[in-house]
């Protein structure tokens, strides 16, 4: 049996989910599971696509990166999948386990993945040091600092702590950071 999976990173991907489903079904899959989370998040549709997988099937996905985060991740998937005996395929890479040369390819693309990934990271964080010593860095803004006189003004009401932060749309801890700085 043929079994899809398709993922999108966020809400906003509607598009995308729907045309990587349309072409798991126009592949052969017989069921597809599809969720829009990050990668890095619970993914319960990745779970129970996992689960149903039997001895024969492959699990189909369009994509590598909507599969796995990590070659770790990758290759727990992979260890899986070979200990149900079933197959892997990945459609833009016309990968597919069955074979030999599936399964090394797989883990040449899965490092090759993660390594540019790291790259990426790396650059990023070259990039915000050097906007920090040329002074054009100042991070994401305060929120909740300046919502120091909104929260003083209802503590003061009495409300609670949590009542705060939920009206506010800033963290509970936030709210007792400003408490105690009040408090100093």
């Amino acid at each position: 049996m043929l079994i899809g999976y398709a993922r999108t990173s966020t809400l906003e991907q509607k598009r995308s989910l729907a045309a990587q489903v349309d072409a798991l079904k126009e592949h052969g899959c017989e069921r597809v599971w599809s969720e829009q989370v990050s990668s890095v998040a619970t993914r319960k549709a990745l779970e129970d696509t996992l689960d149903f997988v039997r001895e024969g099937d492959t699990l189909v996905v369009t994509k590598l990166d909507r599969l796995a985060r990590s070659v770790r991740h990758l290759g727990e998937i992979v260890d899986l999948m070979e200990a149900r005996k079933a197959n892997l395929r990945i459609l833009d890479l016309n990968l597919d386990t069955s074979t030999p040369t599936g399964q090394l390819m797989l883990n040449v693309l899965g490092s090759v993945a993660q390594f540019e990934r790291q790259i990426m990271l790396e650059r990023q964080r070259e990039g915000i040091q050097k906007a920090k010593e040329a002074g054009r860095y100042k991070g994401r803004k305060p929120t909740a600092r300046a919502k120091a006189g909104e929260v003083q003004a209802l503590l003061e009401a009495g409300m609670t702590k949590r009542a705060i932060a939920a009206e506010l749309s800033i963290s509970e801890r936030s709210v007792y950071r400003v408490a105690s700085q009040v408090q100093c």
